[in-house]
């Protein structure tokens, strides 16, 4: 017996007490399952459905991915979908708590996430749903049982790819066998079996596609001969480039040297390698869904917690407010409730996931929540949305990127850096989706600095952050971690870890 099938036993435990009618058959539930897969990594374009609508423009047009093209040909593709800071511990804790990161604490990799924190976990745990997480949680190395969720099965900080140790509820270490996130998909699919005559929210959160790519046996080779191109803004300009370091350059391997195409080359291929497997195992979910009959009721979103770059400027990894870090895929499936095929292009967040599964579950949304579900856009319904955001990330050592604030619109940009006002950014998204030519301080473009100045200002208002001077340095502490500064007078005296 696998050791996790320990799961499928121990379910039994959390199943309330309106799960089972008095002539014990089971009730059908009234208010939707609800499935939140999401990856670690893993860019907005990153999937067949979005290379096919990109047409001759694709980078990765011999990338499938049929189990995600599945969710989006039979629910809600979210084409305009991104991260209010793009880090993983940052991005985790506001899709948990539905707040900017200047206000849940979690600014680093480095912060554990409090358990009085109010989150779509907790949210939904006291509006009767038996709840549970599988897999990486990653909030710096916290340990224990995943706050707010009744039932958790997951690794620490960053576990390993191949026979990485679990955490049973957080009160016993399980040693696992195999792939990582063959392992959490193993995990969760025993919950729905055992639980599927209850309500149910999971979270399924996948190692893949971080860093030290390690892919299981079976697809190892998958792209090892795909033609590669390179992105058309590889030469495109890093603000602090040369200046703080290199900007988190695409690493080389350390066993022997290599050009930078050979190393981007390898970086891709073990990339999209991964996220091969991320999608067999979401077809396994989906698969799991039919066969219980459970597809109709069933709400499935699918994310991740940042993008990344894959050589555009010559980068890798994620933190800057570029797009490639910055967008993310978003897919949501409910053949109840929502329409096949369609694609929404509003402006979507990660801060919008709590709220959204709080309005599925018909279960009282806390205050605290920032953002807002977007149940009505995937509906189809007329709503009045946002049209710009406002975007933070914070320095760390020994990191290569500087603390970021910035602004995103439908068609613009605009990026400041605090303590160094000349390194500033505009950007015309429309005319320059690649991000190539900055317009700050360029008089043919002081109309649209005027106006994306003001939309900052306002956005990161309604965000409740206290933007010092540009030219301001922001605090760090002794390990160069970022101090959150001064807030605007109605938060000021927010509980911050």
């Amino acid at each position: 017996m696998k050791p996790y099938y320990f799961l499928f036993l121990l379910c039994a435990a959390w199943l309330p007490p309106a799960a089972v009618a008095q002539n014990g058959k089971a009730k059908m539930p009234t208010r939707p399952n609800i499935i939140y897969i999401y990856t670690d990594d893993q860019r907005y374009d990153a999937m067949s459905v979005v290379q096919q609508a990109q047409g001759i423009k694709a980078r990765f047009p011999w990338f499938k991915t049929p189990n995600m093209d599945r969710i989006a040909r039979e629910g809600v593709r979210f084409s305009n979908a991104f991260v209010v800071s793009s880090l993983c511990s940052p991005s985790r804790a506001t899709m948990l708590t539905g707040r900017y990161n200047h206000l849940n604490g979690v600014t680093n990799n480095h912060t554990e996430l409090a358990d009085t924190t109010d989150t779509y976990a907790t949210a939904l745990t006291a509006a009767g749903y038996v709840t549970a997480f599988f897999g990486k949680w990653h909030m710096a190395r916290q340990q224990g049982k995943r706050p707010g969720f009744t039932h958790s099965f997951s690794f620490v900080g960053q576990g390993r790819y191949i026979d990485c140790p679990f955490e049973l509820n957080g009160e016993r270490v399980v040693e696992t066998k195999g792939w990582v996130d063959d392992v959490s998909t193993d995990s969760a699919l025993a919950f729905i079996r055992r639980c599927k005559d209850t309500t149910f929210q999971l979270s399924l959160a996948f190692k893949s596609s971080h860093y030290n790519w390690t892919p299981p046996e079976r697809l190892a080779h998958r792209f090892d001969h795909v033609p590669l191109k390179k992105p058309a803004n590889e030469a495109a300009n890093v603000a602090y480039r040369g200046k703080i370091g290199d900007g988190r350059a695409i690493p080389r391997p350390p066993a022997a040297p290599a050009s930078w195409a050979e190393t981007n080359d390898t970086i891709i291929r073990k990339y999209f390698t991964v996220l091969a497997a991320i999608d067999e195992n979401v077809g396994r979910v989906l698969d799991l869904l039919d066969s219980l009959h459970l597809a109709e009721n069933t709400v499935v979103v699918y994310s991740s917690d940042n993008g990344y770059f894959l050589g555009e400027r010559n980068l890798s990894d994620k933190r800057a407010a570029y797009e490639e870090s910055l967008r993310v895929p978003l897919l949501v499936r409910y053949p109840a409730q929502l329409p096949a095929g369609k694609v929404v292009d509003k402006l979507v967040l990660n801060l919008d996931l709590a709220p959204t599964f709080t309005e599925l579950a018909g279960a009282p949304t806390p205050e605290s929540f920032q953002g807002n579900s977007w149940l009505a856009l995937a509906k189809g319904k007329p709503v009045k949305w946002r049209t710009s955001f406002f975007y933070e990330y914070f320095y760390e050592t020994p990191y290569a990127i500087p603390t970021i604030i910035a602004e995103r619109t439908q068609h613009a940009k605009l990026i400041y850096y605090p303590g160094q006002p000349d390194w500033s950014e505009l950007y015309d998204l429309k005319n320059d989706p690649g991000e190539k030519k900055n317009l700050y301080n360029n008089p043919r473009a002081a109309r649209l600095q005027t106006e994306m100045t003001a939309r900052f200002k306002k956005d990161s208002a309604a965000a409740k952050f206290f933007i010092p001077a540009i030219a301001d340095k922001p605090p760090l502490d002794e390990h160069g971690r970022y101090v959150p500064p001064v807030y605007l007078p109605e938060v000021r005296n927010t509980k911050l870890r």
